[in-house]
């Protein structure tokens, strides 16, 4: 007969597992969570899932075999993949502060603490000194089983410690996310030490990694929204930027004159502003990165019309091997737009202006160089807003960086940092 142990345990597990699996399926495809979230809540989802497996083994060579070898080897699985999940939110504190590239401390002190966990645990299995299992009784601790438990004791002890120390760097769901996680296993843990309650302790631990998740994704979800928001609205900003009624009139004047004086290049301005115009279009619809090959269309369109009004005056080169990444939407045309405008505006000296992209080891690379005036970041004007817009859009939707700096032998340098991942 079956007791009521046993049909705890199976209970517990099975609950286990479907929170998990819920876990894992939420990490990988909500779409508010970051690159690192995602990668993190998959890692500590499956290794709670991994230790739920082997629990419901545990049980089950519990309530049908009496194998003692067998209840050994699952005992040294379950008291490892319990001990990879006491670091793991040291691991997600420090990133969330910045700190985790660091020389971090208490990374180091969690990091020896679990190590000397892993050697205790396996010099546990050629001793009864910390658990033994016998083929009636099976598993039964021993005489030094809380020395056992004590790094992980002093693991779960550190974390929550550096958490109120970092609580003022966290937003509050954030840091309330992670005490959920901390204070309850923590607790849980001391009680381990001195009782015998695994499977109340494994229970109480999904369950709060599951609410930590939760949170988390709440805090991720709102700032996705926002940001959202924030791009909506810079979208509208954009239509008011590209949009300009003088360039459309000084354009359209430029081609009704071309009709008479040379028909066969009014017709060719006149694709190319067509072509300009439904890049614009197309761009202000957007809502995600775009190929940078269609940036660069776009690009071209653009100086093809400026250029049939000012051939003597404008002078673009074009040096682009690398075009297999992803930019935001009217990234590239309006940086070259203000080096045209800007120099136009403030010389009657023809402008020279070279389009450059490179591949680094872990970023492509935009470099916009001309040899006007040179770029004055008090300007309030127009294609300032339009370069801080660009700044903006390309921090939120790649992680990319905009820099713009004065040109060796006067003009100005602007370089755009594209990470490897939105390649």
């Amino acid at each position: 007969m079956i007791s009521w142990i046993v049909i705890a345990g199976y209970v517990a597990c099975g609950a286990m597992l479907v929170m998990m699996v819920l876990g894992i399926m939420l990490s990988v495809f909500m779409p508010a969570l970051d690159r690192w979230n995602r990668h993190y809540f998959i890692t500590l989802f499956s290794t709670l899932l991994l230790y739920a497996v082997v629990l419901s083994i545990d049980v089950f060579v519990y309530s049908i075999f009496n194998i003692e070898a067998a209840q050994k080897a699952i005992l040294f699985l379950e008291f490892l993949l319990f001990s990879l999940l006491m670091p793991m939110p040291m691991l997600f504190l420090l990133h969330y502060c910045g700190e985790l590239k660091k020389d971090a401390i208490p990374l180091r002190a969690v990091t020896a603490l679990w190590i000397l966990f892993c050697l205790m645990l396996f010099a546990g299995q050629f001793s009864d000194a910390f658990y033994y299992t016998t083929p009636v009784i099976q598993y039964t601790r021993g005489p030094w089983f809380p020395l056992l438990i004590t790094p992980l004791t002093m693991i779960v002890i550190i974390n929550l410690g550096s958490l109120i120390k970092r609580r003022k760097k966290l937003p509050k769901r954030v840091f309330t996310a992670l005490l959920v996680y901390l204070l309850p296993t923590a607790i849980f843990v001391i009680i381990y030490m001195f009782a015998a309650v695994d499977m109340l302790v494994s229970f109480w631990m999904a369950l709060c990694a599951l609410t930590m998740f939760g949170l988390i994704l709440s805090d991720s979800i709102e700032q996705f929204m926002r940001q959202q928001r924030e791009i909506a609205n810079q979208r509208a900003d954009i239509m008011v930027l590209q949009m300009r009624s003088h360039f459309i009139y000084n354009t359209m004047m430029g081609i009704y004159y071309l009709c008479d004086q040379d028909p066969a290049k009014a017709k060719q301005v006149t694709l190319d502003f067509t072509s300009y115009l439904r890049k614009n279009f197309t761009a202000i619809a957007s809502e995600d990165t775009v190929p940078f090959k269609d940036e660069l269309e776009h690009t071209r369109a653009y100086l093809a019309v400026e250029q049939a009004q000012f051939e003597d005056s404008l002078f673009v080169n074009f040096d682009t091997p690398h075009t297999m990444f992803r930019v935001p939407p009217l990234t590239l045309q309006p940086i070259v737009e203000n080096a045209v405008k800007h120099g136009m505006r403030a010389s009657s000296d023809p402008i020279h202006i070279t389009v450059v992209t490179r591949q680094t080891d872990n970023a492509s690379e935009i470099i916009v160089e001309d040899d006007g005036p040179g770029y004055k970041p008090v300007d309030d004007n127009e294609p300032h807003i339009a370069l801080n817009n660009i700044r903006q859009r390309l921090e939120m939707m790649c992680k990319g960086k905009m820099e713009i700096v004065p040109r060796k032998g006067g003009g100005t340098l602007v370089k755009v940092t594209i990470p490897e991942s939105v390649r």
